[in-house]
């Protein structure tokens, strides 16, 4: 089972080494800015290192927005960042649901994500496999509630696309853990990363406050489990920089071994 964390960008693969992580997950760019990524200097070590590379696409992404001044340049910013992702030789760019700004517009927004892979298909196909993640929190998001999710599936699924687990994500939005990964797969057929992390929050807050994986409201052997019946890869987006993220991990391989 490969484990790791998300790092700060500058030097991912010491921030690797530090942690003893199998994997890191970073942003290309400023998260909550409009912006394509640059080219690397360390692209080919990234590229050619075992550390295997997940990118996490810019917060500002909503691809599901009714607003074509938010949605159209989030397609595109989707698109770009693929592009950067498939430069670090990554294995997937992960990028949250998104949202729609009222309740009876949650159709039209699942509709906007299939636009979204039709445009990519228009172009030849996203550059690196993208891999939607459940978010936390909002009446009107496309990935928070699984019943949300299998509509937006119903949108997707015929496209090659991921999906990305946030164990916090999921108990602050509503959805107990306890068999979270059968009923992930019974509406996405796959689980591709997990984002292995507690929550400060409790069930169903709608709050998305990471937390480290002993310290939390979700018992820590819960995660342990979603990792395990998932058998995907997964890392940890806690706080404490090399201590705190060095620590959880040590904690999951401990009691995944």
């Amino acid at each position: 089972m490969r484990i790791g964390a998300h790092v700060d960008p500058a030097e991912p693969l010491a921030e690797a080494d530090a942690r003893g992580a199998d994997l890191v997950q970073f942003f290309l760019t400023d998260p909550q800015a409009w912006t394509d990524p640059k080219d690397r200097a360390d692209a080919e070590a990234l590229r050619s290192s075992e550390v295997d590379v997940y990118i996490h696409a810019p917060y500002r992404i909503n691809v599901a927005s009714s607003n074509n001044r938010i949605r159209i340049p989030s397609r595109k910013l989707l698109f770009s960042h693929a592009q950067g992702a498939a430069k670090v030789g990554a294995k997937g760019l992960i990028v949250h649901g998104g949202h729609v700004e009222k309740a009876d517009g949650l159709a039209a927004g699942f509709d906007n994500w299939r636009k979204t892979f039709a445009y990519a298909a228009e172009q030849g196909g996203f550059a690196t496999p993208v891999l939607i993640e459940n978010t936390a929190g909002g009446d009107n998001a496309c990935a928070r509630r699984f019943d949300s999710l299998a509509r937006l599936w119903d949108a997707v699924g015929d496209y090659e696309v991921g999906f990305c687990l946030d164990t916090c994500h999921a108990h602050a939005g509503g959805e107990a853990l306890l068999d979270i990964v059968d009923r992930v797969k019974a509406i996405t057929g796959r689980i591709d990363l997990i984002h292995a992390n507690n929550s400060r929050d409790g069930f169903d807050s709608g709050r998305d406050r990471h937390d480290n994986l002993t310290a939390g409201e979700i018992d820590p052997e819960l995660i342990v489990a979603v990792i395990r019946a998932a058998g995907a890869p997964a890392l940890v987006e806690t706080p404490g920089g090399t201590e705190g993220q060095g620590a959880d991990i040590t904690y999951l391989r401990e009691r995944l071994a």
